[in-house]
């Protein structure tokens, strides 16, 4: 049994039950039962229940905002923000997923040579807490489009989400069981993937719980697309727009209390702007209110765990203890709620939590450099490589950066990093492997197969 916990109140919401080994069974098999039907229906019928799925969101918005508040913390408008990304998401791939995957003629010494894209079959969803909808719905639109079956293993904190998702496909007309979800715990979620009938997994998470998703299903053969941790880069270059640099850094880095992937996390600014940079970072995150995320008004809601506010805090104060300085922020209020304020360390250096680390925070962590070259080199010398972004009034020379020099699978220029339906998404290093979204992300897990006639 576990329970979910408001972390705004710090009271329990609900307790579930773990299933069982014949349950989990029994759902694979109605999964696989309803996968092999789908599969053979047509575009336009899968099309027709994706968007009603995009419908379903948009109607009932509200309350899915209302779940992620309590559930997890995020503020009413972010949350119904999400619920639009995911309607987004649902349309894009009833609009394109015919043509993304209509077979392709390939010129050779064949009378005729053609690739075809064919459903893999059931994928196993191992999704995150902090976009609890978002993070399935990019998954789940482009795979079942594909003709797969789909069985999701939520983050333990947003079950009520998980509930949630598996009603709107109910409610869109999908099949019974075509997408499923699992209240599993991590050692069955490892039987699942054993299991016969899973032909692949996807995990957004920490880069440990990849590397144990990626060996297991390795052990059994089957393919993967990991999204894993981020430590952004965010280069603001002496040419930049210092005020634009300052707002769009902090918006980033305030991406959902800071617990995203691919908010900002390092600053790399040259020091011939650095002390004008800071004092607007600073202005800026000090302008963020935080506290109840059903308040009007509110843009940061608490931790979504206290486990999660008691690390990052203990990240800060090593790096505090190590040399850097606080600017702003970097005690916890007192009373209840898991709340962390927004923070600026700056004078952070090699060595510190805030320099190698993840910091999934409201934590602006600041480095200075002379040069391009430097900054560039801070930038790589990370283990993570999911997003970056460079702030400069030279677009001709920051794209050349972003295209040649910075180690990421996404680069943005004077903008924060984010994802789109319309762009692939993923990273390298310990950032993970594959891509979602767009053309790129529905082809991951079909066959692709070539067919040749003589």
């Amino acid at each position: 049994m576990i329970k979910t916990i408001n972390p705004a109140t710090e009271e329990v919401i609900k307790e579930y039950h773990f299933l069982d080994h014949r349950q989990v069974t029994q759902q694979i098999e109605k999964t696989h039962a309803a996968q092999l039907t789908w599969q053979k229906t047509g575009f336009e019928i899968r099309a027709e229940k994706m968007r009603k799925a995009a419908e379903v969101l948009r109607r009932n918005k509200a309350i899915y905002a209302r779940l992620m508040a309590d559930e997890m913390g995020k503020p009413l408008a972010d949350g119904e923000s999400e619920a639009e990304k995911c309607a987004w998401v649902c349309d894009y791939y009833a609009e394109n997923a015919m043509e993304f995957l209509k077979n392709e003629i390939i010129p050779s010494d064949a009378l005729k040579s053609m690739v075809v894209f064919q459903p893999l079959g059931i994928v196993l969803a191992i999704m995150p807490w902090n976009f609890p909808f978002w993070q399935v719905f990019r998954f789940a639109a482009p795979s079942l489009m594909a003709g797969n079956g789909a069985l999701l293993k939520h983050a333990p904190n947003v079950f009520g989400c998980a509930e949630a998702i598996a009603r709107i496909f109910i409610e869109a007309g999908f099949p019974e069981g075509l997408f499923q979800n699992l209240i599993i715990d991590t050692d069955m979620a490892a039987r699942v993937i054993e299991n016969d009938h899973v032909k692949a997994v996807t995990l957004t998470g920490s880069t440990r719980a990849g590397q144990a998703v990626a060996a297991k299903a390795g052990a059994c053969l089957k393919k993967t697309v990991l999204e894993l941790g981020g430590s952004d880069p965010y280069i603001v270059l002496e040419d930049a727009n210092i005020r634009e640099a300052a707002k769009i850094c902090t918006a980033s880095r305030l991406i959902n209390n800071g617990q995203s992937c691919i908010s900002a996390k390092r600053f790399i600014i040259q020091k011939a702007i650095g002390e004008r940079f800071l004092n607007m970072l600073v202005t800026e995150m000090e302008a963020a209110s935080y506290g109840n995320p059903l308040a009007p008004g509110t843009q940061l809601g608490p931790m979504a765990r206290a486990d999660l506010g008691d690390a990052l805090h203990q990240q800060v104060q090593k790096s505090i203890d190590m040399g850097a300085r606080c600017l702003t922020g970097g005690k916890i209020p007192e009373g209840k709620g898991y709340f962390y304020p927004p923070t600026v360390l700056t004078n952070v250096r090699e060595g510190m939590p805030a320099y190698h680390e993840e910091v999934f925070g409201p934590v602006a962590c600041v480095i200075e450099v002379d040069t391009e070259a430097e900054a560039i080199a801070i930038a790589n010398d990370s283990n993570f490589g999911l997003g970056a972004a460079i702030f400069t009034s030279d677009l001709a020379k920051a794209e050349n950066m972003a295209s040649e020099s910075l180690e990421a699978g996404s680069c943005f220029i004077n903008a924060l990093v984010k994802s789109d339906p319309r762009l692939p998404f993923g990273g390298i290093k310990e950032s993970g492997y594959g891509r979602e979204l767009s053309h790129f992300g529905i082809r991951e897990f079909v066959n692709i197969k070539t067919v040749y006639i003589a």
